[in-house]
């Protein structure tokens, strides 16, 4: 069986626009390609493609399956503080859990959360 190389997480969004500068600005994604109705993002090994979907349901009618990410980082700390001086919506405030790692939760405005984490030693 062939390995899987990377990953790409498609979101549908009901503004590209509030998303895309979501992402850029309050999570320091960087902008690979813009077409009509779609937006494709990344930031180191994490990459996005953000399609526009006025009419879709938004996640946050949908709240126990709203998670579309656990993403690994080297300093889950300072990436906190920094998404904190942002003024992102946290779901689940800095903590350490017991199986390992040290992890924190933000919502995005479509009501995606997603999940950062960094192993503990």
């Amino acid at each position: 069986m062939s390995d899987i190389l990377s990953s790409t997480f498609v979101l549908a969004v009901q503004d590209l626009e509030l998303s895309r500068k979501f992402y850029m600005d309050k999570l320091g994604f960087q902008e690979d390609m813009n077409v009509d109705g779609w937006c494709f993002l990344s930031r180191g090994a994490c990459k996005l493609r953000i399609g526009h979907c006025p009419d879709a349901l938004p996640m946050t009618k949908s709240p126990d399956h709203s998670w579309f990410a656990y993403l690994h980082v080297h300093d889950a700390k300072d990436m906190y503080n920094k998404i904190l001086a942002n003024q992102v919506e946290i779901w689940h405030p800095l903590a350490d859990k017991p199986w390992g790692m040290r992890e924190f939760a933000i919502v995005t405005p479509d009501g995606h959360r997603i999940v950062f984490g960094e192993e503990l030693d």
